[in-house]
């Protein structure tokens, strides 16, 4: 699944997000989401999060819901 639809993130979702620095190399960071800063409930290059390490980037995929 991919991170473009707000309605499919919610806070303790497991995801793979892409920092600002590796946008050009496209490495992914796996991780918890902590909080949704993206307001608009679609974004074409996903949708902004900041994930419980404090790693902020756009999701790039969903790995699997919250607990």
């Amino acid at each position: 699944m991919n991170g473009q639809n707000r309605k499919d993130i919610i806070p303790g979702t497991q995801v793979r997000i892409v920092l600002k620095k590796d946008q050009r190399t496209g490495n992914l960071t796996a991780g918890t989401v902590q909080d949704i800063l993206t307001n608009s409930s679609f974004h074409p290059h996903g949708i902004k999060v900041r994930l419980t390490d404090g790693h902020v980037g756009r999701v790039k995929e969903i790995m699997v819901g919250p607990h």
